[in-house]
């Protein structure tokens, strides 16, 4: 089959990135042909959009949120300089296709697209939410399937008007499978569909699959034992990997740039090479996080972590995962509580991803064995 994957835009998100390499990787391995949509280009705001945009910004600033008033401009700048170590990776990896209006794209090409991973079905991560439900082939001829697709929270984000047109689109559907356990229950109440619960992704692929991109870069050995990736520090996450470098004995450092952070000099933001990232997992003792696909990849590779609960970024995906594993434990609302190490039993854990991983692999297989 000739597959497109449409999932959020291939950026300098590490996640974001390995998930759309694994869920490729995974379906090219039955033996199809896939590409991976990438809308991750120019930004732009059409003319008649400016003023209102500008102005939100303006007001936005002035009361003393994060507003970055020319935001395109700047992006338009900077990214092809925060992105030069992570832009080889997809180069390299991932077999994409530029995207700009889905519209455009030739429905004669595709046998089949796949919707998934990551957050691409949360309006306010993909700002195609109707693209990502295949509003532009709701004609076409095509086999259409969600995979670990997730809503981010626990909770329904859509308008009236949004949910109407997306509950009609996801009916049309061959299959949807979730990421999240709450997903199922967001699918059936709103979109009045039924889903699976599957592994994300990056998941479906063994340690051994990221290890030989770690040595086929010949990354070199992290110095330090304590793998530290939060995704928005503050003051007290900082003194919580302290405590936590103190009482475990650890040397701390730090698999991520502040890319996000557009208030940091811009040699602050540039992101590290994704094998640069993989390889912290690999030497690792310990990993502190507030990161999804940082939780996946300590499973992955048997690290004792704890993870921060993150409420801006949604913390419904992790205690989802956390749950498949039965490591609840190692989730801190309230970092002053750490006490000592978690144990880990990690011949059950590994059980458990045995199992979900047959689950998963059987809902594509049902779906693209190949003919």
């Amino acid at each position: 089959m000739r597959i497109g994957i449409l999932t959020l835009p291939l950026n300098t998100n590490y996640g974001g990135l390995l998930q759309a390499y694994a869920l490729q990787t995974v379906l090219e391995r039955m033996g199809h042909n896939v590409v991976v949509f990438n809308t991750n280009g120019y930004n732009f705001i059409p003319l008649w959009k400016m003023p209102i945009k500008y102005l939100k910004r303006i007001v936005k600033k002035l009361i003393g949120r994060k507003s970055v008033i020319f935001y395109e401009q700047r992006f338009n700048k900077e990214y092809p300089i925060v992105s030069e170590y992570t832009q080889p990776f997809i180069d390299k990896y991932i077999h994409s296709v530029s995207v700009k209006d889905f519209k455009r794209l030739n429905k004669d090409d595709y046998d089949a697209i796949v919707v998934g991973s990551d957050q691409i079905w949360r309006p306010m991560y993909c700002l195609y939410i109707k693209s990502a439900y295949l509003q532009f082939a709701a004609n076409w001829d095509i086999k259409r399937i969600a995979y670990a697709v997730s809503f981010g929270v626990d909770y329904w984000e859509y308008n009236r008007s949004l949910t109407r047109c997306c509950a009609e689109l996801a009916r049309k559907f061959d299959a949807v499978s979730v990421r999240e356990n709450s997903g199922i229950k967001l699918c059936r109440n709103y979109l009045n569909i039924e889903a699976r619960h599957v592994l994300d992704p990056t998941m479906l692929l063994n340690k051994e699959d990221y290890i030989k991109l770690v040595e086929n870069a010949a990354t070199r050995q992290r110095e330090g034992d304590f793998a530290c990736y939060i995704l928005d520090m503050t003051i007290e996450n900082q003194q919580f990997i302290s405590v936590l470098a103190t009482e475990e004995c650890l040397s701390p450092f730090y698999i991520n740039s502040r890319v996000d952070d557009w208030s940091a000099p811009l040699e602050k933001r540039i992101q590290p090479p994704v094998e640069k990232w993989l390889r912290g997992f690999l030497d690792a003792k310990f990993v502190v996080t507030d990161s999804f696909h940082s939780c996946v990849f300590s499973i992955l590779f048997n690290k004792p972590f704890v993870v921060i609960g993150n409420e801006n970024r949604g913390v419904a995906r992790i205690k989802s995962l956390l749950a498949m594993f039965c490591l609840e434990n190692n989730m801190y609302s309230d970092t002053w509580c750490y006490e000592d190490s978690i144990s880990v039993n990690w011949e059950m854990i590994n059980e458990k991803l045995k199992e979900w991983r047959v689950l998963s692999s059987n809902f594509l297989k049902a779906h693209f064995l190949k003919k």
